[in-house]
């Protein structure tokens, strides 16, 4: 999944309309996108700040599983914990 924090509520509108039900991706898959407002976190500051600190951003997680920023479609460095981060526990099941 992705948390996509568009710049302008104005641009709510489009961006549902295009992505929510897409299911037209160059892999084989049978995933449709869904587009949901966030309850818990809203905006870039409040997503940073609950994920810089967060077990998922230790060294032990592989790069894919960690959040990323991107500034017009460029990758950029996600902001440093501010503190020593925690070893996430493995998943049971």
């Amino acid at each position: 999944y992705a948390f996509v924090n568009l710049a302008r509520p104005a641009d709510v509108p489009r961006f549902r309309a295009h992505f929510d039900g897409f299911s037209g991706w160059k892999l084989r898959t049978s995933k449709v996108c869904q587009v949901t407002w966030s309850d818990r976190d809203q905006g870039l500051k409040a997503n940073v700040r609950r994920y810089r600190n967060s077990p998922v951003m230790h060294e032990s997680v592989p790069d894919g599983y960690k959040p990323v920023l991107f500034s017009d479609g460029a990758r950029v460095p996600f902001p440093e914990p501010r503190g020593r981060l925690v070893r996430p526990s493995a998943r049971r099941g």
